[in-house]
């Protein structure tokens, strides 16, 4: 049996309860296995960055969205995000070292929309993960790799602004 679902500008056709075979969705990614809209980006105007956010930080994630450090909040407290910047098909932090402070970084998860203000970029060991410790004011934290040291982590730290 053939349903059709519509949210707010999206529809959604679905053959039986399971399998989506089209979607029509203004900016929001669908949960295949839920079928919830979930709206969660990030966008960076310095560097040209709009990308769509997942859960979770694996390979499969990375290679098609920024991740979210599952250890950490998505609205209040301290965000913890991750990308590739070089070398796969999706680098959605390839610009990050372009990043000073002050640039805006615009988040957005559902409803819940802050823009935060680059406060610091440092270089972090690979096995210091203090950055993603959550925090009684609002933050959102960015980690890539670093080109050619392998051992080392790019943090980016933006506070609410």
């Amino acid at each position: 049996m053939l349903k059709q679902y519509v949210n707010h500008n999206s529809t959604i056709n679905e053959l039986g309860i399971n399998k989506v075979i089209s979607e029509t969705i203004k900016g929001n990614m669908i949960n295949e296995h839920t079928k919830e809209s979930t709206d969660w980006k990030i966008e960076i105007p310095k560097i040209n960055l709009v990308a769509n956010i997942a859960e979770g930080t694996e390979e499969n994630t990375l290679n098609k969205y920024v991740g979210h450090f599952e250890e950490t909040v998505k609205t209040l407290g301290n965000i913890g995000l991750a990308a590739h910047n070089r070398g796969y098909k999706v680098n959605y932090f390839e610009k990050i070292k372009e990043l000073k402070k002050g640039d805006e970084i615009y988040y957005k998860y559902n409803e819940f929309q802050k823009v935060y203000v680059v406060q610091e970029e440092k270089i972090i060991k690979d096995t210091n993960w203090k950055v993603l410790e959550n925090t009684k004011e609002n933050y959102l934290t960015l980690i890539t790799c670093l080109e050619n040291r392998p051992e080392e982590r790019r943090c980016i730290i933006a506070k609410e602004k």
